[in-house]
């Protein structure tokens, strides 16, 4: 799935009348990188959602021609990350499958992430495994951090005061079990469920070794820009 429903208040005025996955990036969308990446790892059905600018959304999924890449609009009432996820389930199969942020834009290492992450998913130990980017590597804002990891790969979050060394990188594996007892219709957040993945240890994730781009403001995406430009991909990790 792509969550591509965003309002995408940080990107304004950029998104003032566009939605943030439509802006471009290396000549094309960042919407398009995504599902780039979705298809050359092998996945065959992809259902993207839409809420801002859904017309906006829904002709560029058309413009793909692809049978396989289902629209999902939520024009009455913005599902949120774990809620527009819960609505596409009956489309996803009844395995684990991977959730791309619409926004979200990394360059692979040696192995492409998404296969990465499907190779390193343990159904019987996880319920979710997270694409992680380490902090010290992120042009940008990083706060105080997403996760901390141990040397199994089991993530936990910060603990007041303490410092985490990564953040979230909007690429994940997810299973259907986590969605149960959620509710349907409603809106919600996809952390919800990572703290319900965590009390049983069971929320784990995986550090990129490629480059990822953090892009939140309109200096991000013209950041990422040049770097491209400028060969900012042969850079060494």
């Amino acid at each position: 799935m792509v969550l591509a429903a965003g309002l995408g208040t940080r990107m304004r005025p950029l998104t003032d009348e566009r939605p943030k996955p439509l802006l471009l990036l290396g000549g094309r969308s960042l919407l398009d990188h995504a599902l780039d990446r979705l298809e050359a790892a092998g996945v065959t059905r992809i259902v993207v959602n839409a809420h801002w600018f859904a017309d906006q959304i829904a002709a560029a999924v058309a413009a793909r021609g692809d049978p396989g890449i289902l629209l999902q609009r939520e024009d009455d009432l913005l599902l949120e990350t774990g809620g527009g996820v819960r609505r596409a389930l009956p489309h996803l199969g009844a395995g684990p499958f991977a959730v791309v942020n619409g926004d979200a834009f990394w360059l692979d290492g040696p192995t492409p992430a998404l296969r990465r992450l499907a190779a390193a998913f343990d159904p019987a130990a996880m319920d979710a495994l997270l694409l992680l980017v380490r902090t010290t590597h992120v042009e940008g804002e990083v706060g105080h951090g997403d996760f901390l990891m141990d040397p199994l790969g089991r993530l936990r979050r910060p603990r007041e005061r303490e410092v985490a060394p990564y953040l979230f990188g909007g690429v994940q594996i997810l299973s259907p079990r986590l969605f149960e007892g959620t509710p349907e219709g409603r809106p919600f957040s996809l952390n919800r469920l990572y703290d319900k993945a965590l009390a049983p240890g069971r929320l784990y994730g995986l550090v990129h070794d490629g480059v990822w781009f953090h892009l939140s403001r309109p200096r991000d995406l013209a950041q990422a820009e040049e770097a491209l430009r400028t060969g900012f991909e042969r850079r060494q990790f």
